[in-house]
């Protein structure tokens, strides 16, 4: 097959939002482009998240700080939502002191120089006067998908673990629309729209995405036989082969969906890690709910825990 020419059309772009369309692609090569790309999006493009938070004067999250309108469930509820961008590989720390009265921002946090938090006007807490003192010490650090806090417990007093989102793509959709190229009219054309948490750009964020593809396909292509693993040695371990993806990629009805992201399910490996019984305990779900969750998975080569 000739290598294939077509191009990329920016077709609105902003911060956080990107519309690009590709073509001309052969007929059904919309399609395959598009739910590639928008996988590898959803699961593999690194972004960075607070992991961690330790307040002054506070021993665990279930308490209050006096003269702050928050408490302290509402206060970490807030933080999860700050957006730092950050490439490092290991973790850093940035610390907030200030006093009332006001509100207080994202952007009164010190953060060092490779650090940048996107989203600085965001309100994390109001202080109802000048000797309500909030300070924080914060870690971030850099990862892909979603982490659970209870990956991070601490015997520490007082060092509250955070659930992490660290994947800067908020959504993605993709469709594929019929072009012509002279009197052919059967090429593709792939209408892609990606929306970031502002911490990378949608059209970083695409080229990162097929970078990730690029390296996959070379490696069937040029398979490196030194570190490569047999394909008849035994299979990798579940977890780590494609249980990062959302719950939201399952495809899922609607209220069986929204019914798990309420319950903390947010990726495969969060439904893995309960039994099916388990499962069906979950409010709003039932013995049909489950089934589907089951079939959903075991298209993808998962079984729930019995």
């Amino acid at each position: 097959m000739t290598k294939p020419q077509f191009t990329i059309k920016t077709e609105e772009e902003k911060p956080q939002y990107g519309r690009f369309a590709i073509e001309p692609l052969a007929q059904g090569f919309g399609d395959t482009l598009g739910n590639a790309l928008r996988r590898v999006l959803y699961t593999a493009i690194k972004g960075s998240a607070l992991t961690s938070v330790k307040i002054v004067g506070v021993n665990h999250q279930f308490t209050a700080l006096d003269g702050m309108r928050e408490d302290i469930v509402q206060l970490v509820l807030a933080l999860k939502q700050i957006r730092p961008a950050y490439q490092g590989d290991k973790p850093v720390t940035i610390t907030l002191e200030t006093q009332g009265p006001g509100p207080v921002t994202a952007g009164a946090f010190e953060v060092p120089s490779d650090v940048k938090v996107t989203n600085p006007d965001f309100v994390i807490a109001n202080l109802a006067d000048k000797n309500t003192k909030l300070e924080i010490e914060a870690t971030i650090e850099s990862g892909f998908g979603y982490s659970p806090a209870e990956d991070r417990k601490s015997t520490t007093v007082g060092l509250i673990p955070l659930d992490a989102t660290f994947t800067p793509v908020v959504r993605v959709n993709y469709k594929v629309e019929s072009t012509r190229v002279g009197r052919i009219t059967n090429f593709d054309k792939l209408i892609l729209e990606i929306t970031t948490d502002g911490t990378v750009s949608p059209r970083e964020a695409m080229i990162s995405a097929a970078q990730t593809l690029v390296n996959y396909f070379n490696g069937v292509v040029n398979p490196d036989s030194t570190d490569a693993v047999s394909l008849a040695g035994p299979a990798a371990p579940r977890a780590q082969v494609g249980a990062n993806i959302s719950v939201e990629e399952l495809d899922l009805p609607t209220r069986i969906a929204n019914a798990l992201q309420k319950a903390g399910f947010a990726t495969v490996a969060d439904l893995l890690a309960v039994s099916r019984a388990q499962l069906s305990k979950v409010k709003n779900l039932g013995g049909k709910s489950v089934e589907i969750i089951e079939k959903a998975l075991k298209e993808r080569n998962f079984d729930l825990a019995q």
